[in-house]
């Protein structure tokens, strides 16, 4: 049914807008993403053998917008996934479609929505297309803002997972509320400070999953699962604080063994900038925070709700080699980050300045006891839904040590200098490996010959105990702007395989048109984003990827 009922919105929302907006303009937009690897087999690396010839992930979307009434639908083709995604990702049509109206103050989408209350604690939908994440409502939201800096938000629908919609109605209330649109003073003084919460429901029937404890026992399932958010905002200058509190109500799943305790999430989040100058200070504390519309859900899919992992998101071939994914069941994460800018023609600034920025990252366990994982058996082993021990309580998860200094020498001439100490606890993240520790030095060089000819170079080396031993990674990135650019890397592990995993690529930009042509190998790992994460495997071949904005 998904496969055409966006045509049918489409061709309604097209008839609503050019009744309602009979002399006002109407627009088209969109985009078209399609990424393609024609894949080779290599027993070296260890490449699945696909029987298709190419793989793709394809997406196209259309948006109309007129004064009163907006419509879209995304068209998705994948029918021939790329590599790493669930069984159920496979598929093709319209799975997307909405019609928003739009009067003053009020806003009012029915069809499929993205929201987040919040830091998205008790909810947060949203699409990650490189994690395959699409977890869309499907029912209707009303915005309704009174006046400025207040809004309220009332929503109800089902969740999308892949090609259909779990059962589970989801239903929530949202209200944000700025207080210096009623204190006079805090405004005049320049100061914002906003109070807000949210309450979400999950219905879900408790027949639709038979949980046994043991031949003669069934759990009994909570069909309503509660979950409220409260939180402080103060922005003052440059000084901000963020408070957040979450609680949801007792929520058996598969994520935690099917026990019946309460989840609970806080959050301070504090900062200070300047100019030439950031602070950055958070602290989180989880517990039990799992939160799906389909409760024996494992996986990626079918979250109502987005736990932020508080580490540095890094871009670099080997400090992302092993990211960190929150661990729904429980942990402390820390964060502190201060930049600074010297500046120019000081002793440390030179001529043209120079940034510094440290970043220490640091998650560990809940000091009560032994943790649960509900992955480590797949099967209920005692009265308590509790699934076998996995790993202390109180261990380090995961920590990161990393400085980064960049700096201009000449007007041509630039240089990225990053030294970074991480360990990761491999047995907690992925369920095998010890944890691992490791140095990694990394240098991004960038010169420019002309004014559209520039040459950016990187060398990267990791000292890794443990795992597959040390890495080297080298990169070379010629362009020519505004069309061209070439790109050439290699990353070797020289520890344990000794295998090469290269890439050549070719990108050419032309307006809104972006192509990128490649060859290459790519090693297994995990892709990761904001703490989700999707395994990928290894893979070889040809690769073609096309972007198109309108």
């Amino acid at each position: 049914m998904s496969r055409i009922n966006g045509f049918f919105l489409l061709l309604m929302a097209t008839l609503l807008l050019a009744a309602s907006s009979a002399q006002a303009q109407v627009t088209l937009s969109g985009s078209i993403q399609s990424d393609v690897l024609i894949p080779q087999d290599d027993e070296k690396i260890g490449t699945e053998h696909y029987s298709d010839w190419a793989l793709t992930n394809t997406y196209v979307d259309l948006k109309l917008g007129s004064k009163y009434v907006d419509a879209g639908t995304r068209f998705e083709f994948l029918e021939h996934p790329l590599p790493g995604y669930e069984k159920d990702f496979k598929g093709w049509g319209f799975p997307h479609f909405y019609v928003k109206g739009h009067v003053k103050n009020v806003e009012l989408t029915l069809g499929d929505y993205y929201e987040q209350f919040g830091s998205g604690f008790v909810l947060r939908t949203y699409e990650e297309r490189s994690l395959g994440i699409d977890n869309a409502l499907r029912g209707a939201r009303l915005v309704y803002n009174p006046v400025n800096g207040t809004s309220i938000k009332a929503l109800t629908g089902k969740q999308r997972r892949y090609w259909h919609h779990n059962d589970a109605l989801v239903s929530g209330v949202d209200v944000e509320v700025g207080l210096e649109q009623f204190i006079k003073p805090l405004e005049t003084a320049g100061t914002h400070i906003s109070i807000g919460g949210s309450w979400v429901i999950k219905h879900e029937n408790a027949e639709d999953d038979d949980i046994f404890v043991d031949a003669t026992h069934k759990l009994k399932l909570p069909e309503n699962v509660n979950a409220w958010d409260a939180r402080f905002n103060l922005n003052h200058k440059g000084f901000n604080v963020l408070a957040e509190y979450a609680q949801k109500t007792q929520d058996p799943s598969f994520d935690n063994g099917y026990h019946y305790g309460r989840g609970n999430v806080a959050m301070l989040s504090t900062s200070y900038s300047k100019k030439g100058m950031s602070l950055l200070l958070q602290a989180k504390r989880s517990e039990g925070m799992s939160f799906r519309s389909r409760r024996s859900m494992n996986g990626t899919s079918s979250f109502i709700n987005h736990m932020p992992a508080f580490t540095h998101d890094h871009t670099y071939a080997l400090a992302a080699t092993y990211p960190y994914a929150t661990q729904l069941n429980g942990e402390w994460a820390f964060q502190a980050e201060l930049g600074y800018s010297f500046k120019k023609n000081t002793a440390l600034g030179g001529k043209y300045g120079t940034k510094v920025k440290l970043n220490v990252s640091h998650v560990r366990g809940l000091d009560n006891g032994d943790i649960k994982n509900p992955v480590a058996e797949g099967r209920i082993i005692g009265s308590d839904g509790y699934k076998s021990a996995f790993f202390k309580m109180g261990d380090t998860f995961y920590q990161d040590i990393n400085v980064i200094v960049d700096k201009r020498f000449t007007r041509d001439f630039s240089l990225i200098f990053m030294y970074m100490n991480q360990r990761y606890n491999m047995t907690v993240v992925e369920g095998h490996g010890g944890m691992i520790n490791s140095n990694i030095l990394v240098a991004d060089g960038k010169y420019k010959f002309s004014p559209k000819m520039t040459l950016r170079c990187e060398l990267q080396y990791q000292f890794c105990d443990g795992d597959e031993g040390d890495w080297a990674f080298g990169l070379a990135e010629l362009s020519f702007a505004p069309h061209w650019m070439f790109t050439v890397s290699d990353q070797w592990n020289c520890g344990e395989t000794d295998l090469h995993y290269y890439q050549a690529l070719v990108t050419y930009n032309l307006k809104a048109h972006r192509f990128q042509l490649g060859y290459g190998r790519t090693d297994d790992g995990f892709n990761c984003s904001g703490g989700v994460c999707r395994w990928v495997p290894a893979s070889k071949g040809f690769t073609f990827s096309y972007n198109y904005t309108f």
